[in-house]
């Protein structure tokens, strides 16, 4: 998983400025929210999580 929330945070930074501490919030949200799905394969979960910080973003 560790993996996968690493995609996401190297995609989503490219999209999205931020300081350190509000990318580190972003990753503990990210993490959460894909704990929620351990079993699902490191693809999915990338893309599970920018859908999600999609979705919360506004």
């Amino acid at each position: 998983m560790q993996a996968a929330i690493d995609r996401v945070m190297q995609t989503y930074c490219l999209i999205e400025k931020m300081t350190d501490e509000q990318a580190q919030a972003v990753r503990e949200k990210v993490s959460s929210h894909l704990a929620e799905r351990p079993e699902a394969d490191e693809h999915f979960l990338a893309v599970e999580g920018l859908r999600y910080l999609r979705s919360v973003r506004g």
